[in-house]
């Protein structure tokens, strides 16, 4: 081996690297990144569960069995509701996961058996487990003490009575984990897909060198936007479609809201997609830096989006963060239309948030790419 020849090759290729920047800062930053957010981000164990209280009761007693709930860090009671439809509105918005309902003759416990009703989102059957099993042990630890203190007062033997707590699993009530992935999996390939498609369009026209025959035309940075975005659009739409379709017929998750509703919707979000793809398209330089841009988009949506790992979970900082992707958006109104049946009026903040975005994004590309034409 030929010393000489081999740190020639080695000079080439740190002068090359010192070139390109932007892959050179990106390949330092990206793994820090993915670790602070995945580290902060990544939880396995379900805490401080969002849960409304229709407490029909009022008493010392419900008090002490509402404060049995939020003591035991799973439940975070801080939705009281004055009715059930209004509890089951928090349920349908996605606010809440879990809502207590207590009854009005819960204070006689101690002469007969009560019965609350823990009625509980099973769209996240991961989230819906925890809530399930800590909601029927946290009831059965604050029976067992009454019980325990009858007794000792007494000296009764084990009478009937007590706190007899119900469950209500809705909208997934079998607890299906396809039923949650799959919308969300929709939600997630749409993106994957449509952020690559329009990652290299103007990187392909630079490297090619005939990103100079468009400048010297009458043709506006507007027309050149919307002219290669267009066809991707009607490429993504036509994904999105045989994506939902074999959602629904092979994997048997039923759309049980209004499909004419996901159908506009889902053209919004793939337009939201492809608009980041377009602008990380007039930022990179090569392919290399366009692909690189495109995962440092796609990795964090991942786990930030709630696809995989439930929000609420998440501090307060990265949460903020997650709320920066339209797939966040996007897969509540995925779950919400699929799995809960809901409508548009439950769905106005997501709906708009995503449209401003598209807006915003397309905007910023057509202004990055008039600049590079001066």
């Amino acid at each position: 081996m030929n010393k000489t020849r081999l740190f020639a090759i080695i000079k080439k290729e740190i002068i090359h690297i010192k070139r390109d920047r932007i892959s050179l800062i990106i390949s330092f930053i990206m793994p820090i990144t993915m670790l602070l957010l995945f580290g902060y981000a990544v939880a396995t164990e379900v805490e401080h569960i969002p849960m409304a209280v229709f407490d029909q009761s009022k008493t010392y007693e419900s008090r002490s069995y509402i404060e049995a709930y939020k003591n035991s860090l799973y439940f975070n009671p801080d939705f009281y509701v004055s009715s059930i439809d209004e509890l089951n509105r928090l349920l349908d918005e996605g606010k809440v996961k879990a809502g207590l309902i207590i009854p009005p003759d819960f204070s006689q416990y101690k002469v007969k058996t009560v019965r609350p009703l823990l009625k509980i989102d099973g769209s996240d059957p991961t989230t819906a487990r925890t809530a399930l099993s800590s909601g029927i042990m946290v009831s059965q630890m604050f029976s067992s003490n009454i019980v325990q203190k009858e007794l000792k007062v007494k000296g009764m033997k084990m009478p009937s009575i007590g706190i007899d707590l119900s469950t209500k699993v809705e909208y997934n009530p079998e607890l299906n984990t396809q039923v949650f992935t799959i919308p969300g999996l929709l939600g997630l390939i749409m993106q994957n897909i449509t952020i690559i498609l329009t990652a290299f369009t103007l990187v392909r026209e630079k490297e090619r060198g005939t990103i100079e025959q468009l400048i010297v035309t009458p043709i506006k940075s507007s027309e050149l936007m919307l002219g290669k975005l267009l066809p991707y659009i009607l490429i993504g739409y036509t994904d999105f479609l045989m994506v939902l379709g074999l959602s629904m017929y092979w994997f048997g998750v039923p759309v049980r809201g209004n499909m004419y509703l996901l159908l506009l919707l889902g053209l919004d979000f793939i337009t939201c997609a492809l608009a980041i793809g377009i602008l990380i398209s007039t930022v990179a330089q090569t392919q290399t830096q366009a692909m690189q841009g495109a995962f440092f988009v796609l990795l964090p949506t991942i786990i930030l989006s709630g696809f995989i790992f439930p929000r609420e979970q998440m501090p307060t900082v990265i949460r903020a963060i997650g709320d920066i992707f339209p797939l966040t958006y996007f897969l509540v109104i995925l779950r919400g239309i699929i799995i809960k049946g809901i409508d548009a009026s439950l769905l106005v903040h997501q709906i708009v948030i995503i449209t401003l975005m598209s807006v915003f994004l397309l905007t910023v590309a057509m202004l990055r790419f008039r600049k590079r034409l001066d």
